[in-house]
């Protein structure tokens, strides 16, 4: 699989590292309870389609990126700057 880094072009996906799904928030972990904790911690979806993903350009120019890809097929439909998706979500934008 090829990822295209919107910094450095496009990579093997050797060079990154993958966290996970984009999608969950973390709860305030000040107010959250343990089970909300749990859940947000230990579950989670494993679904067949789209979805967002966090990876991480470590051999690269070390950004974290989010990766809109299909589970599918791996067909990658974008990819984008973290930050500028947690920018988006704080904005209150769809993102």
């Amino acid at each position: 699989m090829r990822i295209r880094c919107p910094f450095c072009g496009e990579r093997d996906n050797g060079e990154f590292s993958y966290l996970g799904d984009a999608a969950p928030r973390r709860p305030d972990g000040l107010d959250a309870s343990a089970a909300d904790m749990h859940d947000y911690v230990y579950l989670r979806d494993n679904p067949a389609g789209t979805i967002r993903e966090l990876w991480y350009h470590a051999a690269g120019c070390r950004s974290w990126l989010v990766v809109t890809r299909d589970t599918r097929t791996h067909a990658i439909e974008a990819v984008e700057p973290a930050r500028d998706v947690a920018r988006a979500r704080r904005s209150g934008e769809a993102a």
